[in-house]
């Protein structure tokens, strides 16, 4: 057991496959030591606690642990990749692993005040060259993603407001959301936060934040495009932007 100057706890464990090697790493301060079983949706379904997955946040499990709740999100690849390749990743180094990489970002957004859930736990299990990988993040409570409020009504312009203050303080702080979307973004009440830091890195200024509100933009017309009654328009999307620059 080691202990990184992030405070990391990284402890080592065998995975299952043949000549495999894995690594389970612990956020110290927060509060929990995971083992390899708490990655394994099963695990947690025997106990009666998992408490089913969360809609449109990717291959994610809900489980509750010690009168805590947890979010274990599943590492997948997308797009045309995926069909022959779900959830195996070439592996580079520990470090440059996709769940060390965003546990790490996580751990620091949180420590710098930003309003992200509390990183837990990351895993990974290599297999020769490849990889697999899970993570777990405390559960925000009384939240619902930008998607799903738009899907039950219109979001209200203080709302879309605020959307825009919390984007622009992640972009002051350098953070590029790698998947900024309507599914990433959570309300509660007037307070807005963001998950899923996969892929996401610390830039200085330039391009990118206008791609990242152009990413934004994208997932929102395509949830319009899907309904047949329309739940964002202009006037709530310049009020976004008005309030973000």
């Amino acid at each position: 057991m080691s202990q990184s100057a992030d405070a990391l706890r990284l402890l080592r464990t065998s995975t299952h496959g043949p000549g495999g090697v894995g690594a389970v790493l612990c956020n110290a301060s927060a509060g929990v030591e995971a083992t390899v079983a708490w990655f394994e949706p099963r695990y947690w379904i025997a106990r009666g606690a998992a408490q089913g997955a969360l809609a449109g946040r990717g291959n994610t499990t809900l489980f509750e642990h010690a009168g805590r709740r947890y979010v274990l999100r599943h590492y997948r690849r997308g797009g045309l990749v995926a069909r022959f390749n779900a959830d195996r990743f070439l592996w580079i180094s520990e470090l440059r692993s996709r769940p060390v990489r965003e546990l790490t970002l996580n751990l620091k957004l949180h420590a710098a005040g930003l309003p992200v859930p509390l990183p837990v736990a990351a895993r990974y299990e290599r297999e020769g060259l490849l990889y697999r990988a899970d993570i777990i993040t405390e559960y925000l409570p009384d939240t619902r993603t930008l998607a799903a409020s738009l899907a039950d009504g219109e979001v209200g312009l203080q709302a879309w407001a605020a959307i825009g203050r919390c984007i622009r303080r992640f972009h002051d702080h350098g953070l590029c959301h790698a998947d900024l979307n309507a599914h990433n973004i959570l309300l509660r009440g007037e307070e807005v936060l963001l998950v899923d830091f996969d892929r996401c890195a610390r830039r200085p200024p330039g391009l990118w934040r206008d791609a990242n509100l152009a990413r934004l933009r994208r997932s929102l017309d395509k949830l319009e495009d899907a309904r047949p009654q329309r739940r964002f328009d202009e006037a709530q999307w310049h009020c976004l932007l008005a309030a973000y620059f």
